[in-house]
C-alpha cells in the first residue's frame, strides 16, 4: 500500500487535487474560453489511469469518469456561471477521496462506489449526451451572434 502511495501517479493526483480544487486553479483557468474544460479533462486522466490500471476497479473508474464529465458539463455553462459552480463542485477532491478509500481499503467507500456502478454508467451516457447538446447549443448561439454582425 505504501508503495502505491509513493508512486508518481499517486503523487501527481495529490498535487492535482491540491492545486486545482483546493487552490481553485481549475476555476481560474476556466475563465479562459476553451481552455478550462480541456484543462479539467487533462486533470482527470491520471485518476482514470490509476483507477483502471493500478487499482483495476471498473466501478471506481466509472465513478471517476462520471465526476470528470460532470465537471466538464458544469464548466460549459456560459457567462462564467460554470466557472463559479466549478469552485464548489471540486471533482478532483471527490476523485482523490474515492482513490484513497480504495487504496486504504476503506470498506464504506468501496461499498458505496460498487453500489453506484450501474448508476454511474447510466449517468455517464446521459452526461455525454448533455455535453454534446451543450456544445451544439454553444456553437449555434455563436453562429447566431456572428450573423448579427
Amino acid at each position: 500500500m505504501q508503495q502505491v502511495k509513493d508512486s508518481k501517479v499517486y503523487r501527481l493526483m495529490e498535487g492535482l487535487e491540491r492545486y486545482t480544487d483546493r487552490y481553485y486553479l481549475d476555476a481560474i483557468i476556466g475563465f479562459i474560453p476553451g481552455w478550462g474544460d480541456a484543462f479539467s479533462l487533462l486533470c482527470a486522466a491520471p485518476f482514470v489511469y490509476f483507477s483502471a490500471r493500478v487499482v483495476k476497479s471498473v466501478p471506481l473508474t466509472l465513478a471517476i469518469i462520471n465526476n470528470a464529465l460532470r465537471d466538464i458539463l458544469l464548466g460549459l455553462i456560459p457567462f462564467f456561471v460554470g466557472d463559479i459552480i466549478d469552485v464548489f463542485h471540486r471533482s478532483n477532491v471527490r476523485n482523490m477521496a474515492m482513490v484513497r478509500g480504495f487504496v486504504d481499503g476503506d470498506e464504506a467507500v468501496i461499498r458505496k462506489v460498487n453500489q453506484r456502478a450501474w448508476q454511474a454508467a447510466a449517468i455517464l451516457i446521459a452526461l455525454l449526451a448533455l455535453i454534446g447538446l451543450m456544445i451544439w447549443l454553444l456553437i449555434s448561439f455563436g453562429q447566431y451572434l456572428f450573423s448579427l454582425f
